[in-house]
């Protein structure tokens, strides 16, 4: 852990779902005493910075990240726009917490991790559920050993649709937007960390696209990762499952099988059912995207957490206070390391190019590889 700081001068850029979500923990965070923000959309970013009364707000994140009161920066734009901030943030060398994926290309991603390492920084990446108390408790009995040594782990992720639509309807850079590289990596990275020690050297995939072809990506991933010590982690995701299906965002079921136990998570949210003959809003609002209607809803399945009283608790706040606390007191977390977030886009990746080629890719995989053909 790098020095820690005495007062937090956050930068976010970004202003939208998350970032609101994030400006407005860092504004009741005593250790936050300056906060500036920044979007390209002016009406977005202006609302926010009156909303959380932010101490400077502009559209060009290089006049932002440079000001002096800036020590610490959240990297929250869309998927393909992380690269630039990120790289800025590193040369003033700021602490930095940069939302997943790392980048959406291999080469940029590889850039990123080379800066980060270099300068000696401490960077987070945003992989919200590593902070929910279900896989924390799993992590910790793996840690401890309490089924064994792991050989077998299954994951199945189901999502509805909307999150697809709204990502790519924002941007004409689509052709890394995939099932895996966007949000199979949430379910990648908690199963790579509760395996955490095995090592990757081969993934085998197959990928279908039926419904979303038409929106340039696909419905569906399955794959199976080899591990050095024989271990096997099959993992799918299919974010193709109708509007109106009633999870708002991601339903996961992960299978881990020791050589003295087994754990089973099921997380499919389907414990606390609302239905209403009213029209339930969409679980996923993001640049302008509108749900259809729905009537019935897996109430705890938005995975930044639930509201009371027009306050976000769960996992999303535990990982931006708990990203306060590391870098103001030097307060271990969870959180996943650039190079666990490198490591996390480059096997997506290879997920993706296994599929097209129809044939087993050995890993670890050099990123110049994702452009050979």
């Amino acid at each position: 852990m790098t020095e820690t700081l005495d007062e937090i001068g956050l930068a976010i850029v970004g202003c939208g779902t998350i970032g609101r979500i994030r400006a407005t923990f860092a504004r009741e965070y005593p250790g936050v005493k300056w906060l500036g923000l920044c979007d390209i959309n002016d009406d977005l970013g202006k609302q926010l910075a009156e909303d959380t009364n932010a101490d400077f707000y502009t559209n060009d994140f290089n006049e932002l990240i440079k000001r002096p009161e800036v020590n610490a920066v959240m990297i929250i734009t869309d998927e393909n726009k992380h690269t630039e901030p990120t790289l800025l943030s590193v040369e003033r060398g700021h602490k930095l917490f940069i939302e997943k994926p790392l980048a959406t290309e291999a080469r940029e991603s590889a850039q990123i991790l080379n800066a980060i390492t270099d300068a000696g920084l401490d960077a987070c990446v945003g992989y919200t559920q590593r902070f929910r108390r279900r896989f924390l408790t799993v992590k910790e009995r793996l840690q401890t050993g309490q089924i064994g040594d792991v050989h077998t782990v299954t994951t199945r992720a189901f999502m509805n649709r909307m999150v697809p639509i709204a990502t790519i309807n924002k941007t004409n850079a689509r052709h890394n937007l995939t099932p895996m590289v966007v949000s199979g990596t949430h379910s990648l990275d908690m199963s790579m960390w509760l395996l955490e020690g095995k090592k990757p050297v081969s993934i085998f995939a197959r990928s279908v696209d039926k419904v979303l072809n038409e929106w340039g990506t696909k419905d569906t991933t399955f794959g199976i990762f080899t591990f050095e010590d024989g271990t096997l982690f099959s993992m799918n995701i299919c974010w193709a499952l109708p509007e109106i299906w009633p999870g708002s965002v991601y339903g996961l079921e992960i299978g881990i099988v020791g050589t003295d136990g087994v754990i089973d998570i099921e997380d499919t949210h389907r414990d606390t059912v609302l239905a209403t003959t009213q029209e339930i809003g969409g679980g996923y609002v993001s640049g302008g995207y509108k749900a259809p209607p729905r009537h019935v809803d897996f109430m705890t399945s938005y995975p930044p957490g639930d509201l009371w009283n027009d306050q976000l608790h769960g996992p999303m706040r535990e990982e931006t206070l708990g990203w306060f606390s590391r870098i103001m007191m030097g307060v271990p977390t969870p959180h996943a390391s650039a190079a666990e977030g490198h490591a996390n886009l480059i096997h997506t990746m290879a997920m993706d190019r296994s599929a097209k080629l129809g044939t087993e890719i050995s890993l670890p995989i050099d990123p110049e590889e994702f452009y050979e053909d």
